[in-house]
């Protein structure tokens, strides 16, 4: 065992680990049950998920600080399963998440981060800023105006009690002291206890009450592949944007494997499926947490809060735990990305504005993020097929031609290629020159093919120099215009 390693990771930022931990614990709570209630199950269901998977993820997770639990994207995935087939089938769906999660980890799928664009990244995360503000919109509407008052008190001390010290969360200090006024004041506000009501019993190893059989396996795999994309797509996000804030590295395929273990043990502890939450996640890095320990202690006081300290929990007022939160949608907001506008190129910023669209309108970060993503893919296809250059040079004899062509030829850039060609001139020899050109696809091997037999018919020798070890494997696969019968294959290639 590296006991350096168990130090640096566990135990090198004890006392802020702990007290982040208690603070992202209350946090825990409202948002917990609020997801189970979404999802159409018991709030236990929801606070059993977020303990388990928050204890087994500071174990076994790739990224120190990352505070995973059960969230509203996989809530909304899991109601119609619920609604139709039962709890039982949900605990057996979250359980075969998580062995999809870790096959997919296998697959080292974190790899395929680096397909993600900045652009989609940032609005990924102003997205997530903005669902996190609206959804505190319930607690805010038509609520006593004690609320507002204490939502600006406790937004008040989160950003003003760090001058005088930072050694104590500012957002669990407003969130015991808007507790107490609210207790000692008896004001008629809403609690945590009007959320829904608190399990008072540890989670109980179960097994799904479901068949064993394939017709199983068809009602739950497809909400379960999706929660698992869903889940790691949320998870791997979160985990780049806490190695932006915190300026560390993480190991996302572990990550993922950590993802994997925690649904299944979830899922045989009575809990829905979970994956990463930004919000608390970002609580917890904004509140000193940065180890496992974080992550660790905050499942632990979830459970001992809701088990030992639950009459006093039931008591904490809501508008505590919406100005953590408001705090939270603040400092989640890429704000210099609005300064950038007018610095980055349009296309970039049509994308994040995009994601970020689809991302609210649909309340769904996959959906949000493929689009970004096929958007972003769109626009470069489109700039690189506008830097294909064709060169022309003719011999002092105006009997040789010479064409230098530059950039990538693949679908979209093979227009720009042909149109470089004047394929009709009375020339002896043409020489195609693609030093600085690669060949990508067969669309383009197609567009080649034409430029060559077309020259032949008009009674040019036509050769080709300057090919690199890719291009030249590409065309002796596909191309056909040194074949015995190209003329003749032309029309059907």
């Amino acid at each position: 065992m590296d006991f350096n390693l168990l130090r640096r990771e566990w135990f090198s930022n004890t006392q802020k680990d702990i007290l982040a931990g208690a603070v992202v614990a209350l946090a825990l709570i409202p948002e917990a049950i609020a997801f189970s209630l979404i999802a159409g199950v018991d709030p236990k269901v929801g606070l059993y998920a977020s303990f388990v998977i928050a204890v087994i993820t500071a174990i076994f997770g790739g990224r120190t600080g990352l505070i995973s639990g059960a969230t509203g994207a996989m809530a909304l995935v899991m109601v119609n399963l619920v609604k139709e087939q039962g709890l039982q089938y949900l605990f057996a769906a979250t359980i075969l998440t998580g062995i999809l999660q870790i096959v997919l980890a296998l697959f080292k799928l974190d790899q395929q981060m680096k397909f993600v664009p900045r652009a989609v990244m940032i609005g990924f995360v102003n997205a997530l800023a903005i669902l996190i503000f609206t959804s505190q919109f319930p607690q805010l509407t038509n609520a006593p105006w004690e609320v507002y008052v204490m939502v600006a008190v406790g937004l008040g001390i989160i950003y003003l009690f760090p001058r005088i010290t930072k050694s104590i969360p500012s957002p669990l200090v407003a969130i015991v002291l808007l507790t107490a006024v609210s207790i000692f004041l008896e004001l008629d506000v809403p609690t945590v206890g009007d959320m829904g009501e608190l399990p008072t019993a540890f989670p109980i190893f179960i097994l799904p009450e479901v068949p064993l059989n394939l017709e199983t396996l068809e009602i739950i795999f497809p909400p379960a592949l999706t929660l698992t994309i869903v889940g790691l797509l949320e998870t791997l996000l979160t985990a780049a944007l806490l190695d932006e804030l915190t300026d560390t590295p993480s190991d996302k395929n572990r990550e993922a494997k950590g993802q994997g273990i925690a649904n299944i043990m979830t899922g045989f502890f009575g809990g829905m499926a979970g994956c990463a939450m930004i919000g608390q996640s970002v609580i917890n890095i904004q509140s000193g947490g940065r180890k496992r320990l974080s992550t660790f202690t905050s499942g632990i006081f979830l459970l001992f809060f809701i088990l030992v300290l639950g009459n006093w929990v039931q008591q904490i007022p809501m508008a505590s735990l919406v100005a953590v939160m408001i705090m939270v949608s603040i400092g989640t907001f890429s704000w210099s990305s609005i300064r950038n506008i007018p610095r980055v190129p349009r296309s970039e910023t049509f994308v994040m504005v995009t994601t970020v669209l689809v991302t609210v309108i649909s309340h769904n970060l996959a959906i949000g993020v493929v689009v970004g993503i096929a958007l972003s893919t769109l626009f470069f296809s489109r700039e690189i097929a506008q830097v294909v250059f064709v060169d022309k040079k003719l011999s002092p004899d105006g009997m040789h031609r010479t064409y230098s062509v530059a950039g990538q030829i693949f679908f979209v850039s093979v227009e720009q290629f042909l149109n470089g060609f004047d394929l009709k001139e009375e020339v002896e020899t043409v020489t195609i020159d693609l030093s600085n050109a690669h060949i990508w696809d067969q669309s383009a091997v197609n567009a080649i093919d034409k430029v060559v037999i077309q020259f032949r018919r008009h009674g040019a020798e036509v050769e080709l120099v300057g090919l690199n070890e890719d291009s030249a494997k590409m065309l002796d696969r596909l191309a056909i215009h040194d074949k015995p019968d190209a003329l003749e294959k032309v029309a059907s290639h």
